[in-house]
């Protein structure tokens, strides 16, 4: 299996192989839609709007956003089939979940890669 990473999109190199999964549900600002290479964008597996707003990136926040991002995460219909391509990309290219936040530790990004994880070790 390969490497699941997270990385800032700003902070992305042409160097960064790997399957390119955009993972925000907005497109990130000062980005040009035709310069960043994707290969998936995830926006309806995002956090909600609410929850984004809510959040607003205060780290004092996260534990209670962490808790209802992964509840959205549960609930949400296209997780199932994510996880699927996400298992099967694995077994022949790493996979970089790409995001805007400022701050690297308290984001979507960590969120979702934990429960992408715990989620494939039960398939």
């Amino acid at each position: 299996m390969r490497e699941l990473k997270a990385v800032r999109v700003y902070d992305l190199s042409e160097d960064d192989e790997g399957y390119r999964i955009l993972i925000d549900r907005l497109w990130p600002r000062g980005i040009r839609k035709d310069t960043l290479r994707l290969d998936l964008w995830v926006k309806d597996l995002a956090p909600s709007k609410d929850l984004r707003k809510w959040f607003n990136h205060i780290g004092e926040r996260f534990d209670r956003f962490e808790a209802a991002y992964r509840e959205e995460l549960s609930e949400n219909p296209a997780a199932e089939e994510f996880i699927g391509r996400v298992a099967e990309t694995l077994k022949s290219r790493d996979i970089l979940f790409l995001y805007a936040a400022k701050d690297k530790e308290h984001n979507n990004a960590v969120v979702l890669m934990k429960w992408v994880k715990e989620q494939l070790k039960r398939i």
